[in-house]
């Protein structure tokens, strides 16, 4: 959550659901061990900025954050890595033209070993370095 808090700011990919509790509505870029769908407590820093302080309820969902290698074979296109990744069922969005991270949602229902084995074949081909926001124990088994 960043960029204002779910009670005064929706855009921030968070929306209230009580006075400290918001709900996740988008893969989260900065903050680890949350996930879209995730209902969260928060916190509001000095300047304004909310952070997740613990998961309430939980998704089951991942987040998973890839960054094209820009002297590989996708170049800084989020585009390459989005069409490489969006047949396994994942919806990600992209934190900036500067910054081409993408963070993306691996949902519950998704093929857990497809996704994991993509993301090393890609990054053994120099497309991408990927990590790990927040993982289910299903993710960690497969």
């Amino acid at each position: 959550m960043k960029d204002g808090c779910p009670t005064t700011r929706k855009a921030c990919g968070a929306a209230a659901v009580g006075p400290d509790t918001a709900h996740i509505s988008n893969a989260p870029f900065l903050q680890d061990g949350v996930a879209e769908g995730d209902i969260v407590r928060f916190m509001t820093a000095a300047d304004g900025t909310c952070w997740a302080t613990e998961r309430v309820e939980a998704s089951g969902n991942c987040t998973i954050r890839v960054l094209p290698i820009p002297d590989g074979p996708l170049g800084r296109s989020a585009h390459a890595v989005h069409e490489r990744l969006a047949p396994l069922g994942l919806g990600g969005e992209t934190f900036s033209d500067e910054l081409p991270l993408v963070a993306f949602t691996v949902p519950v229902t998704a093929d857990l070993p497809a996704v994991k084995a993509i993301l090393v074949h890609g990054e053994t081909e120099g497309w991408w370095a990927f990590e790990t926001g927040c993982v289910t124990d299903a993710w960690t088994a497969a």
